[in-house]
């Protein structure tokens, strides 16, 4: 936000709340076939490759337009972007009714996923509203619009059966394209973009917008969102369709377990923000990763039989975990992905200010190739191995992988900053009394 431009109170609820209520429709469009897609694959019988490129394909268009759709928020403002956005989106998803092929939902797929490029536009608008000190929570809140995801779970199958699947797709369109409307007529500029016209400023050109994405460390953001958001994207697409597989429900029942994953990993991002603004982005990165590599450990134990011989013979027992046992754990990963999802987009304003839209769109589109890549590799794993629980098999290895490299990152900054003063420091805590620097000191370089 720009020094001396006056802003309201009320005009950063306004741009909040509107800001909110949009990404939650776009979103709630963006994953629709999480539960339509149920209903595709039975009618044209589809591999578990194709439903999951199916599902995928509105996942690719709404991260690769991330990156131009926040420089053309830089450029033109929230206001008229994020409302042509979700007018075009709407019409894109209405035209999926009439897809009678593969090919042909492919196609109306990749329209449907212009929703998901909603993401950057609110982030690039709603941090023009905020100081420092407040951006984490107010893009929190913002970023809890993921419960849309939630909406479409327990919605969706409802109107599905009632229905047919194409009744869900005529009104999650007329709504987001409502929804639109709504935004440009009551929203306002944000105060960047009406100081800049005042003034006759020139928006920054491309190569200034784009020069911060050179550094490696916006590359090493890009990947935690690929687990913290792509992830929970991926997860919040296939848990309906690895639910009916597993536990034999039915959709409705799908729907509503995998609802309360999403609902976790959306609603407690506001709370991850209001962390990250009180102990600081990186311990609530910490606390993400950490519990991540537990609960994805758990998730990824297979069902296995053991047989334990003993001198009165063979004693046979076996582990799995039930339906509730696992969406209780699943629960507990969304909560944690949540507040990471919340931190890493506390990093970007404060790290690039100036940048907000290129930054937080590469990001952005990082994270949510994510949610396109591995649906697809998760149909490919099981269709491979026939093991239901790969693809938490494979989230625990991009968690170690993220954990490792942020941690080795850290360090090198500390000891670049605190490298002489490490150095003094003893071998082990217990010989800090007899300790002598001049002695003990690890030599340099």
């Amino acid at each position: 936000m720009l020094q001396g431009t006056q802003v309201t109170k009320a005009d950063q609820n306004r741009a909040l709340a509107l800001s909110t209520i949009a990404f939650t429709a776009c979103f709630a469009v963006w994953t629709i076939f999480s539960i339509i897609g149920v209903a595709i694959k039975k009618e044209l019988s589809l591999s578990e490759f194709q439903f999951g490129l199916l599902v995928a394909t509105p996942i690719l268009t709404g991260s690769l337009t991330r990156l131009f759709l926040g420089v053309w928020t830089e450029k033109y403002g929230g206001r008229l972007v994020f409302g042509a956005q979700m007018i075009l989106a709407g019409m894109a998803t209405w035209a999926l009714t009439w897809a009678h092929t593969y090919e042909m939902y492919l196609v109306a797929a990749l329209g449907v996923g212009l929703a998901g490029g909603s993401f950057i536009i609110g982030v690039a608008y709603v941090s023009r509203w905020y100081g420092a000190g407040k951006q984490g929570t107010a893009l929190g809140v913002f970023g809890a619009g993921n419960v849309g995801a939630a909406v479409t779970k327990f919605v969706a199958p409802y109107v599905m059966v009632l229905y047919g699947w194409h009744a869900v797709a005529q009104t999650w369109a007329v709504g987001l394209m409502a929804m639109g409307v709504l935004f440009y007529l009551f929203a306002k500029d944000d105060p960047e973009l009406v100081s800049r016209r005042a003034s006759g400023v020139k928006s920054p050109s491309l190569a200034e917008q784009f020069a911060p994405l050179k550094k490696l460390q916006v590359w090493r953001f890009s990947l935690y969102y690929f687990f913290v958001f792509g992830a929970f994207v991926a997860l919040a697409l296939w848990m309906p369709h690895y639910l009916i597989d597993v536990y034999g429900v039915d959709v409705k029942t799908a729907g509503m377990s995998a609802a309360a994953f999403s609902l976790s990993a959306s609603l407690f991002r506001a709370y991850g923000g209001h962390l990250s603004d009180r102990f600081g982005a990186r311990s609530v990165m910490y606390w993400t990763f950490g519990a991540s590599l537990i609960l994805l450990f758990l998730l990824s134990y297979p069902p296995t039989e053991y047989t334990v011989i003993t001198k009165g013979g063979p004693i046979t027992f076996a582990l799995s975990m039930g339906q509730w046992p696992f969406v209780v754990t699943l629960f507990a990963l969304g909560f944690f992905m949540s507040l990471g999802k919340a931190a890493v987009f506390k990093h970007i304003p404060v790290y690039y200010p100036n940048h907000v839209g290129s930054v937080g769109g590469l990001v952005g589109m990082i994270g949510g190739l994510g949610g396109f890549i591995l649906p697809i590799v998760f149909g490919q794993v099981l269709d491979m191995t026939g093991i239901y629980t790969s693809c938490f098999m494979l989230l625990f290895l991009l968690v170690a992988i993220a954990i490792v490299w942020m941690h080795v990152s850290i360090r090198r900054m500390e000891r670049a900053v605190h490298g002489a003063a490490l150095d003094q420091l003893p071998n082990l805590p217990e010989m800090q009394e007899i300790h002598d620097p001049r002695t003990t000191a690890m030599p340099r370089g």
